[in-house]
């Protein structure tokens, strides 16, 4: 491996790969498909980098973030990591946005697990 190699995986794991939701009791996939991107790229660099700056705006006078603010903190930078999508609600595309986003991953749990997992799992985005 050379560093263009390296430069390369990285350039590329900005566009992106596509991820499905999986039913977290029976592994059968939901039809939730969301487009993520990869642990090395510009993308979740820039919301790491967020996440520092948003923890630091919530802190109080002596550096401490309240639960609920790390909880919100962590949610929008999962949200970040998320390109598009191909989601509905009652029978209509949901618009992709940060804020359905954040919906999505605080319907449960398991979203944010499965979500959380791709994101950072450098072999789904290897060859691309």
């Amino acid at each position: 491996m050379q560093l263009n190699d390296i430069l390369m995986d990285a350039q590329g794991q900005d566009t992106g790969r596509d991820f499905e939701l999986v039913d977290p009791v029976t592994g059968q996939p939901t039809g939730i498909k969301l487009r993520i991107a990869g642990p090395d790229s510009a993308t979740q660099a820039r919301a790491r980098l967020q996440m520092v700056d948003d923890l630091a705006d919530a802190a109080d006078g002596e550096g401490k973030v309240p639960a609920a603010d790390r909880e919100r903190v962590r949610l929008n930078t999962l949200a970040r990591c998320v390109l598009g999508w191909e989601i509905s609600e009652n029978g209509e595309p949901v618009p992709f946005n940060h804020a359905s986003v954040v919906r999505l991953l605080r319907a449960a749990l398991w979203v944010q697990q499965q979500v959380d997992a791709f994101a950072s799992d450098r072999a789904a985005f290897r060859g691309q």
